[in-house]
């Protein structure tokens, strides 16, 4: 029987997830369960502001918690220094068969790295996403491509566990809704989006201080790798909708006294130019690798193309890596935003 209501029913369907996911959580945290907690590789404010908000909260609840990423990561100073950062474990730290796993914004198994076999090697896991490239893993899922955030998931699994919201939890959440819907700016943010935000600024929290951490501070020497990135930019206004794109590395970011993870910005900038939807920037890796960002200003659905090339996201968000040359590799997105 077909509903005649498909958005009703979505909306159905994604409340008995949330119930089903919150009441796994709250019989763990009341068993004082074991529960890991991971996010993707080379976390975001919104991985990293949902796994400490959520280990938080069940912590709070009697749960014996472990929070991870995947890999040796050194967290940058933008992210550092979200509250209960400084008491992520080392990968490896964590049992390999704990009785609950729980990955956090990884739009695939592949994203959460070494931590990945836990999915089936716990005794149950719990997937909390909202990327609309994720094809549906773990055994319990709480999945919502709308959400302009995954905090915005975890916030209402933090109600449904009866953890009130408190400055500390609120700080990790807001930094995490703020990065992910651009400070408000991007087609993703909901009336909800705000009501959100307005619970979270109630708490008492220093939105302000939380912005420029996130957005308005970085070294001198960044100035200079924008100077030189951003000069050598390229428009292709005969590539789909038009394409912007430009190109460093970890290496050429070194040069500049900068630590890799700095190259995550210039996509912010890179997408600026109007004559572009799809702006692109391509970070060399230290392995030879191209680690590509894609944003869209609406018309291209990045996240289609990114799928095509191996990667994910969102349809204004979504990257990929590639292991061609720089040049294959700007070729093989040309051929994407060009295909019908």
């Amino acid at each position: 029987m077909t509903s005649a209501n498909p958005a009703g029913s979505a909306a159905e369907e994604l409340g008995h997830a949330a119930r089903a996911a919150a009441a796994v959580l709250a019989e763990a945290a009341h068993a004082r369960a074991t529960v890991v907690l991971s996010g993707h590789v080379q976390p975001d404010a919104d991985a990293l502001g949902s796994t400490l908000a959520l280990a938080e909260g069940l912590r709070r609840r009697g749960a014996r918690v472990l929070a991870t990423f995947p890999g040796p990561f050194t967290l940058p100073a933008s992210l550092g220094w979200i509250p209960g950062a400084e008491g992520l474990v080392p990968s490896d730290a964590v049992p390999s068969s704990p009785d609950v796993f729980v990955s956090l914004d990884a739009a695939s198994p592949g994203r959460l790295g070494e931590l990945a076999p836990l999915l089936a090697r716990a005794g149950t896991s719990v997937v909390v996403d909202h990327h609309a490239s994720n094809p549906g893993f773990g055994r319990v899922r709480l999945v919502d491509p709308t959400a302009p955030a995954t905090v915005t998931l975890v916030a209402d699994l933090l109600d449904g566990l009866g953890v009130a919201l408190d400055p500390q939890l609120a700080t990790c959440l807001y930094a995490g809704l703020a990065a992910d819907t651009g400070s408000f700016r991007f087609g993703s943010t909901r009336p909800e989006t705000h009501e959100l935000a307005a619970r979270l600024l109630s708490t008492g929290i220093d939105h302000a201080a939380i912005s420029r951490r996130l957005f308005d501070t970085a070294p001198f020497g960044w100035l200079g790798l924008l100077s030189v990135v951003a000069g050598r930019a390229v428009l292709e206004t005969g590539v789909g909708a038009g394409l912007v794109w430009t190109w460093s590395s970890t290496a050429e970011a070194a040069e500049h006294g900068l630590p890799g993870e700095q190259l995550e910005a210039l996509v912010d900038v890179v997408r600026s130019a109007q004559e572009a939807d799809v702006a692109c920037v391509l970070k060399g890796q230290d392995d030879g690798a191209w680690s590509v960002s894609l944003r869209s200003r609406g018309a291209t659905d990045v996240a289609r193309v990114a799928m095509a090339l191996g990667g994910g996201g969102h349809r204004a968000a979504a990257g990929y890596t590639s292991t061609l040359d720089r040049e294959g590799t700007v070729a093989a997105l040309r051929d994407q935003l060009t295909a019908r």
